[in-house]
C-alpha cells in the first residue's frame, strides 16, 4: 500500500493517518472517494488544527485500547477492576475457539 509509490508506507516515514489520494484510480477505472476527507471539508484547516486533531485521534485510540484491556482484565480476574464490578460479565467460554481448525457455528 502507498498509492502506487506516491507516498512511502507509514512504517517507512509517512505520517500515520496521511493516506494517498486515489486520483489515478479515479481517472482510469471508476469514481471512488478518498479515504481522508472524501468531500474536502478540511482543505482550509490550518496545520495547527490538523496537528491538534491528529493528537486527539491518537489519544482516543490509546484510551480505547486501555478501556478494552480493562474489560478483558475484569472479565478474566473478578474484582481486578472495581469500577467494572457490576458491568463486566465474566466469560466462561474459550475466546480462541473461532481460530481453531474445527470451529463451527452448529
Amino acid at each position: 500500500c502507498g498509492g502506487g509509490a506516491a507516498m512511502p508506507h507509514y512504517t517507512n516515514g509517512r505520517q500515520p493517518g496521511k493516506y494517498p489520494p486515489f486520483t489515478k484510480f479515479r481517472d482510469n477505472v471508476h469514481f471512488v472517494l478518498d479515504l481522508y476527507d472524501p468531500i474536502g471539508m478540511n482543505k482550509k484547516m490550518t496545520e495547527e488544527t490538523k496537528e491538534k486533531r491528529l493528537r486527539a485521534e491518537i489519544n482516543n485510540g490509546r484510551l480505547a485500547m486501555l478501556g478494552i484491556f480493562g474489560f478483558l482484565c475484569a472479565d478474566t480476574i473478578p474484582g481486578s477492576v472495581p469500577a467494572l464490578a457490576n458491568i463486566a460479565i465474566p466469560y466462561d467460554g474459550n475466546c480462541m475457539v473461532p481460530f481453531e481448525g474445527q470451529f463451527s457455528y452448529f
